[in-house]
This record gives structure tokens, C-alpha cells and sequence, in this order.
């Protein structure tokens, strides 16, 4: 599907705010709702608008700290790194795995409670992985952007 700029101008609305009601979203792009909701669909229908989800403030919800952390394999056959990507999956501390063409074999981004929480999961998950040699961890001191809207031209 090819984007013109009014299926931009949505998309760019909805990443703003994924709550907005058709008859505001119509509005604010320039479209009636019946045309509006249209196009809401089929980008829905095309893959483009994955899903609807609630951006939570992790230090509210208790998890203040993200770790970023690369994991080195004991080897990079489709097994090995299969295995991996599947216990990743199961783990609801890892927010992000990306399996790495670089020095690392993968790198995650897992949310914790605290300095603690986070050895105890290395400890009792991460590190007990089969396929799992090493694993580094770095702490972020700061946050300078975060977002989640893709970059729309």
C-alpha cells in the first residue's frame, strides 16, 4: 500500500493519540468521518496499523528501570539462535530483543524493579538459557528520548 500525505496526516494523528474518536480524527486530518474511517480500516487491513496498545508510565507501574543488555550465544546455528528467540518471547522483562550483526549476538532491553530484580532475573532466566555464554549488561543514567512514533515524511 502507498501512503499519500491525508494517510500520513492519520497515521501521524493516531500515533499521538491512538484514542482519538473518528469524528476528531476526521476533523483534525481534513476528511469527513465516513471517508475517514475508510481509510482507517484499510490501513488496519494492510498491516500498516499493527495494533492499538496503552503506553504506560513505567515508573508508575513500578518498573522504573530499563538494562540493556547483550548477550553473546554459544553459537549461531539456526538451533541456537531459535531456541534463544523463543525463551525471549516468554520472558515479559524483555521489552526489546534484536538479534545482532555486530560483536554481540543479541541485545535486550528488560525492565525491572531495581538493581536486585535485575540480577535476580539474570540469574534465574537470562543466564540459564541454553545457548547463553556470556551476558553484559549496561545501565542508562539517562533518558533523552523515547518514543514510539515512526518518523512519517
Amino acid at each position: 500500500m502507498r501512503l499519500d500525505e491525508i494517510d500520513k496526516r492519520i497515521l501521524r494523528a493516531l500515533q499521538r493519540d491512538g484514542r482519538l474518536q473518528n469524528i476528531e480524527l476526521a476533523r483534525e486530518v481534513g476528511l469527513s468521518p465516513s471517508p475517514c474511517l475508510r481509510r482507517v480500516k484499510l490501513l488496519e487491513e494492510a498491516g500498516i496499523i499493527d495494533r492499538y496498545v496503552a503506553v504506560l508510565n513505567p515508573v508508575k507501574a513500578g518498573l522504573p528501570l530499563s538494562m540493556f543488555a547483550r548477550v553473546w550465544l554459544t553459537a549461531q546455528d539456526a538451533e541456537t539462535i531459535d531456541h534463544f528467540m523463543e525463551a525471549m518471547k516468554k520472558l515479559p522483562q524483555v521489552m526489546e530483543c534484536y538479534i545482532m550483526l555486530g560483536e554481540s549476538d543479541a541485545l535486550l532491553r528488560v525492565v525491572v524493579a531495581d538493581l536486585d530484580d535485575y540480577r535476580h532475573f539474570q540469574s534465574t532466566h537470562l543466564t540459564r538459557i541454553n545457548g547463553v555464554q556470556n551476558v553484559k549488561t549496561d545501565v542508562p543514567s539517562q533518558i533523552v528520548k523515547q518514543t514510539y512514533a515512526l518518523p512519517l515524511r
